[in-house]
């Protein structure tokens, strides 16, 4: 088991995750005034999904 599976299955570990992934996002909106908000929002995504977070699951394992 990989450290990424070991990730996947730990609840507490993806909320901390996704908790510090909004910050980075509201952080970086704020300093760039929102001009590149879609952008941030679209990386964000992609490293959500490529960490297997994904949003739209609220009640995966």
């Amino acid at each position: 088991m990989g450290i990424f599976d070991r990730f996947k299955s730990n609840r507490m570990a993806q909320d901390k995750a996704r908790d510090m992934s909004d910050a980075a996002e509201k952080k970086v909106n704020e300093r760039t005034g929102n001009k590149y908000e879609s952008q941030v929002d679209q990386a964000q995504q992609q490293a959500e999904d490529r960490l297997g977070m994904d949003r739209d699951r609220p009640d995966q394992q």
